[in-house]
């Protein structure tokens, strides 16, 4: 049995049913099924009117689904390549500033049950979480909390 083609529209409802997507992110999708005919600022415009489709809804969904598993740098730079208004952008990176030290004692704390014993456990430590784009006074307080709180069970 042969599938019915999926209109344009059809296709980016498809997409917003399954997550949410930029505006952006959505534009790039469908522009390898645009047709002759086919106005994809228009529908994109049509979606955006209707509330189908809200950068700012994706913005919020992008900050928490990443927020438990990285940092800052990590959770923005994936924002900006979404090309997203800068208000939005300044708005989320206050959210995400006043929360970063105690995502960092989060995560750490889920990967590595003891606090490091030597530098070289302490560089592994502070590298993990670099990697995953937590700033620098996020690392040095995810790593001393660490150590405090191994001590705290000791005592």
């Amino acid at each position: 049995m042969i599938k019915p083609k999926l209109s344009l529209k059809g296709r980016a409802l498809r997409y917003l049913s399954m997550r949410e997507h930029s505006r952006h992110e959505l534009a790039r999708k469908l522009l390898a099924y645009v047709q002759e005919g086919d106005d994809l600022e228009a529908l994109l415009n049509f979606l955006e009117d209707s509330k189908f489709l809200s950068d700012q809804r994706f913005s919020e969904a992008l900050v928490n689904k990443r927020q438990a598993r990285f940092g800052n740098r990590k959770i923005m730079a994936e924002l900006q390549s979404h090309n997203l208004p800068k208000e939005d952008l300044e708005d989320l990176k206050d959210v995400l500033r006043d929360s970063e030290e105690k995502r960092a004692i989060d995560v750490l704390h889920r990967k590595f049950l003891n606090p490091p014993i030597d530098h070289r456990e302490k560089t592994k430590q502070m590298q993990f979480l670099a990697q995953r784009g937590f700033s620098s006074g996020a690392i040095s307080t995810a790593i001393r909390a660490s150590r405090l709180s191994a001590e705290d069970f000791e005592g």
